[in-house]
This record gives structure tokens, sequence and C-alpha cells, in this order.
């Protein structure tokens, strides 16, 4: 079990950004590995923010790891080898079948109970 904590707070421009924090030691450094299919993203940078007794997590999200589906990012503390948190990117035409698949059942399922609901406005009358 890990003592640091993650906290997500964006992602903007290709990097995403979280914050550690140690549950007892406010300056313990943490070790940190982020991999995408066990390979290592490379520019990784933790960044000591002093006043307020946290680090800073950057993840540069490298272009030749973007691709079609669901891409997981996976974060671990290196000194106990715990996963911290992971996040996901999810692109392409995988999405966009699924997003489309949705509607057309949000369209069924509308078209299904307007029918139920004439039906039952002329069978009252």
């Amino acid at each position: 079990m890990s003592e640091f904590t993650l906290t997500k707070t964006r992602l903007f421009e290709g990097v995403w950004e979280g914050v550690l924090t140690h549950e007892e030691d406010r300056k313990a450094r943490p070790g940190v590995a982020v991999t995408l299919l066990g390979e290592a993203v490379d520019g990784v940078a933790v960044i000591e923010n002093e006043s307020a007794g946290h680090w800073v997590l950057r993840v540069p999200i490298p272009a030749h790891m973007i691709a079609d589906g669901v891409q997981t990012f996976l974060i671990r503390d290196t000194a106990t080898d715990t996963v911290l948190g992971s996040f996901s990117l999810i692109a392409g035409e995988a999405l966009a079948y699924d997003i489309r698949a949705e509607v057309t059942l949000l369209r069924e399922e509308l078209d299904m109970l307007k029918r139920a609901f004439r039906r039952h406005c002329l069978e009252t009358m």
C-alpha cells in the first residue's frame, strides 16, 4: 500500500496533471512510473510545491501513444510497486460507434414510449 495519494487536477495541451500528497511526511519524495501497455512514458515530471506541501505530477502524452480505441495510462509508486491511479484516452471509430449505438437505443425507447402514450390517450377517451 502506497502512502501517497494521487488526485487528478487537469488534462491540458497534451499534459495530464495531478497532485501527490503523502499521508505523514510532507517532504517525502515520490517515485513515480507511468506506463501504457507496459511501455514507459518519457518526460514524466514530479515537481515539489513546498508552500502547499505536495508534489505536482506532470505526464506528457506522446503523440505516438494516441490511437483509436481506449488507451489507459497506469501510474505506479515505484517504491511500493502499487498503483496510484490511471487515466484513459478514448478516440476514433470505437467511440463513435458506442455513442451512435446508445443514441439509436434511446431513440427506439422514446418511440416505444410515444406509441404507448398515444395508445393510452386513445383508450381513455
